[in-house]
């Protein structure tokens, strides 16, 4: 049995926060955040709306998109660095909202690649044939965490959550291969004191590296080549960073997903955002291969190679 994706969901806070807003707040610029980043705006939530209350939208789309019901679900994983409070969990929050009253239900804190590790989790379980469906969230509510006085960092985050159901497909489809990884000596370069504390230029060559490295090995392990991929779905943290990930494979820029305009970086969401958006476009169709491609503070990295459809 191979696990892979049969269903997926977003949300997205409607409050638009601008380049153009953030240069009334602070000393930067427009032309600056995106020369530097590639970011023009990112969505906001309101005080009155938190981390679960967006983890749950974007899963009951899921849930319908694959077409089950919530008493169908197995287990719930949420990868997050912003929970609504440290306890309950997220998932725990989203099981009684959503009726999914046979499932487990933990959180993830792997920071951007949390999503990457909720998805090959959820294959653990599937292709042992313990459960049948798994749900993964991948959710921020950054702003909370954000220092609104920090230039370097405020820049870059915005709010969101992304999720897929993780259940049984068809023998040449699903997840063929993955990566994960972490190096706890880099946690200096990107953690939470009270806010969110980055050394830019230490995560930036971590990135790059680990990014592009990342890439290639899931595709060895996947028996594949760079030719064969169709599309590939980095964590939007940067498009400078993106860049060369998408260099790395040699793809063309069409063959990658570029959100980080519209909804800057949301961690652990940013992956999941992106492949509803691909897919809604039209550029992700079945059978296609997939790379998706993730790091985070930790620091953490994963990547996956899937055969789009069920």
């Amino acid at each position: 049995m191979r696990a892979g994706i049969v269903g997926m969901g977003r949300f997205l806070p409607e409050k638009i926060l601008t380049n153009h807003d953030l240069e009334k707040m602070m000393d930067t610029s427009d032309e600056w955040i995106r020369t530097m980043t590639g970011i023009e705006e990112r969505r906001i939530a309101s005080d009155d709306v938190n981390t679960s209350d967006m983890a749950f939208a974007a899963a009951q789309k899921a849930i319908e998109d694959a077409g089950i019901t919530p008493e169908q679900i197995d287990l719930i994983l949420v990868a997050t660095v912003t929970p609504d409070s440290p306890f309950p969990s997220v998932s725990c929050r989203i099981q009684e909202r959503l009726g999914a009253t046979k499932a487990a239900a933990m959180d993830i804190s792997a920071a951007c690649a949390g999503f990457m590790y909720g998805i090959v989790t959820a294959k653990q379980f599937i292709e042992s044939q313990v459960y049948k469906y798994v749900l993964v969230v991948g959710v921020e509510k950054l702003s909370k965490i954000t220092d609104w006085n920090d230039r370097n960092t405020a820049v870059l985050f915005g709010d969101g959550a992304g999720a897929a159901i993780i259940g049984p497909v068809s023998e040449d489809r699903g997840i063929l291969a993955f990566e994960l990884g972490a190096d706890g000596t880099g946690a200096k370069h990107l953690y939470q004191d009270e806010f969110i504390i980055m050394n830019g230029r230490e995560v930036f060559k971590f990135a790059v590296r680990q990014m592009g490295e990342s890439c290639i090995n899931v595709l060895n392990k996947a028996g594949l080549s760079k030719d064969d991929v169709d599309f590939l779905i980095p964590h939007q943290a940067n498009i400078r960073i993106m860049e060369a990930s998408r260099q790395r494979l040699e793809l063309p820029i069409e063959k990658m997903s570029k959100t980080v305009d519209k909804y800057g970086n949301t961690s652990a969401a940013s992956i999941p955002i992106s492949i509803v958006e691909e897919v809604e476009k039209g550029k992700i169709k079945d059978d296609d291969l997939i790379v998706m491609v993730g790091f985070g503070g930790g620091l953490t990295w994963g990547a996956i190679a899937i055969r789009w459809g069920k």
